[in-house]
């Protein structure tokens, strides 16, 4: 079994279900009443242009910490039960899992709005870079700390 707070928040090369990350979290309280999942995925264009490969690189160590970060000022800030973030690293496929947010707590409102603002505030602050590759050649997409 994985320790809760590892499993909570992770960054791996390997694909995850979305269906078994929310049973997870679901035992984290029977006081649980709402959930908000937040899933990004590859898509096939970016600005118009066909997308041929798509990579995730991230600074170690850094990148954790600070989705760690996230998901603990999210619990406070929204007072959710929990949250759990997992992104992939590597070469991802065009439709493939990327991203994964989930919110849980009493009631909808907070999970709502604490995964909306989680995967905008990872975007913002962690130090995962997406490079796209296109017809036109090589991108990296955002630019983050």
């Amino acid at each position: 079994m994985r320790s809760a707070t590892e499993s909570k928040v992770r960054i791996q090369k390997e694909d995850f279900s979305v269906t078994d990350e929310i049973e997870f979290m679901k035992k984290s309280s029977r006081n649980i009443g709402g959930i908000t999942v937040f899933l990004g995925t590859g898509r096939e264009t970016s600005k118009g242009e066909k997308i041929a490969d798509l990579n995730f690189e991230h600074y170690p160590q850094m990148a954790e910490k600070k989705l760690a970060e996230i998901r603990e000022k999210g619990i406070a800030d929204f007072g959710l039960i929990d949250m759990s973030i997992v992104h992939r690293i590597g070469h991802i496929d065009i439709g493939d899992n990327i991203v994964l947010i989930i919110t849980c707590g009493e009631h909808r409102q907070e999970t709502f709005k604490a995964c909306e603002w989680a995967i905008s505030e990872l975007k913002r602050t962690t130090p995962i870079w997406k490079r796209e590759t296109t017809t036109k050649g090589e991108v990296w997409v955002q630019a983050t700390p």
